[in-house]
């Protein structure tokens, strides 16, 4: 059974892995450049090429392979780092402390985050039962110390 988590798990891994490299390389200067330049090198050909179907064809298949696969690179990166600051705050609010071991935790896959969500709240729901607990026992111990006065 593990090690069928482990397989399942490497293409995750692997996945949020190219899609953190991704977004990070294409939010740079230089792929905005780049882009630019690729733009520059299209309009500047067009008389070559005589401005023909093909010539437009070529520009417009690849930005739209481009937009569609950044759709899905964009929209990972904004799923993990939304669940990770959730979960950051989450643990801010469980303890009222800071723990440097949720530094980081936005390179986690989406299932590792949800697992670790699911970790904080039980937490978060363990000390809220203890506190009603303790709640409850401050007010029997006024009202049996107020029986006795």
């Amino acid at each position: 059974m593990q090690q069928r988590h482990q397989e399942s798990e490497r293409p995750r891994r692997l996945f949020a892995s190219i899609a953190n490299r991704a977004s990070q390389a294409a939010g740079r200067a230089s792929a905005f450049i780049l882009a630019c330049t690729v733009i520059v090198i299209w309009a500047v050909t067009g008389p070559l090429f005589r401005f023909s179907d093909t010539w437009q064809l070529v520009i417009n298949t690849g930005t739209t392979i481009v937009t569609f696969l950044m759709v899905f690179l964009i929209q990972n990166s904004q799923n993990r780092d939304s669940a990770a600051i959730q979960v950051k705050l989450d643990e801010l609010i469980r303890t009222g402390a800071v723990q440097n071991s949720f530094v980081g935790i936005e390179h986690l896959t989406a299932d590792e985050l949800e697992d670790l969500r699911k970790r904080c709240e039980e937490r978060a729901k363990a000390v809220a039962a203890n506190r009603q607990v303790e709640r409850r026992t401050e007010r029997a111990r006024k009202a049996h110390r107020g029986a006795t006065d």
